[in-house]
């Protein structure tokens, strides 16, 4: 049996993202009022607050500098919570995945199904980030529309691997781990809040084989009206990311569900 195919050729993996989109439905009030609350929060406290005696950043003001990361840094989040806690309480607890499997669905289509709403979830968390800075006059023209399919590949990458520790995870508290040691040093060190070239030179290279560093290079000149650099090579790392780890996710799942 081959290890996995690819995501989203088989009509099952849209029918798992469209009963995933009915539950979020009955949520949609709180569900949005996080994605727009909590953006705003982070760019009136640290780009207006911080950024007043930071200035500018990289030839451009503060605030816009941490508004055009934070829209890549919002679509690792989103995905990530979702592929971490949402992936496992249905896994898990609710054994909805055993229920699917009873129908003519396989397991690469629920995890290709997953990928695709963790995906979407982070595009509706970066449109918010995006409205606010809009808003705020922090978007520089109709260019960083570009972001939103972009920002979904970036949900895809990180989804990947936030399925796998939920494979691996035996309770939520698991979890912890993944948030502190991978998602919150990478949120950091990533270039979201100041550039990377500014970290110690073993430190920079390394942080090129992480996606986040990537999305941020892509995601930051679109908003920005900056010139797009080595364009093929960030989209080529987060490709590789999405499409590795979810093979490596099909393969631990089914382990796991069919034995």
């Amino acid at each position: 049996m081959a290890l996995c195919s690819l995501p989203g050729i088989h009509a099952g993996a849209f029918a798992v993202w469209y009963r995933n989109f009915m539950v979020w439905k009955k949520l949609i009030g709180p569900a949005m009022l996080m994605n727009f609350g909590e953006p705003a929060l982070y760019l009136l406290a640290l780009g207006y607050g911080l950024g007043f005696f930071i200035g500018e950043m990289g030839d451009m003001p503060y605030l816009v500098f941490l508004a055009s990361g934070i829209v890549a840094s919002s679509a690792m989040t989103t995905a990530s919570f979702e592929g971490t806690y949402s992936v496992f309480t249905r896994m898990v607890p609710q054994r909805t995945y055993e229920a699917m499997l009873t129908t003519p669905l396989q397991v690469n289509d629920i995890l290709a199904g997953e990928m695709l709403w963790c995906a979407s979830k982070s595009v509706v968390s970066a449109s918010a980030i995006l409205v606010v800075a809009a808003l705020l006059g922090l978007v520089s023209g109709w260019q960083a529309l570009w972001v939103l399919p972009i920002v979904f590949l970036v949900g895809l990458s990180f989804a990947g691997p936030a399925i796998i520790m939920s494979v691996l995870a035996s309770n939520y508290d698991f979890f912890s781990y993944y948030t502190v040691l991978v998602i919150t040093p990478m949120y950091l060190l990533s270039g979201v809040f100041y550039p990377i070239d500014t970290l110690p030179p073993v430190l920079h290279t390394f942080l090129w084989y992480l996606p986040l560093p990537h999305a941020v290079a892509l995601t930051r000149p679109l908003v920005t009206g900056r010139e797009l650099t080595d364009v093929f090579l960030h989209l080529g790392v987060l490709a590789l990311y999405a499409g590795v780890s979810y093979c490596v996710a099909v393969h631990f799942v089914r382990r796991k569900l069919i034995r």
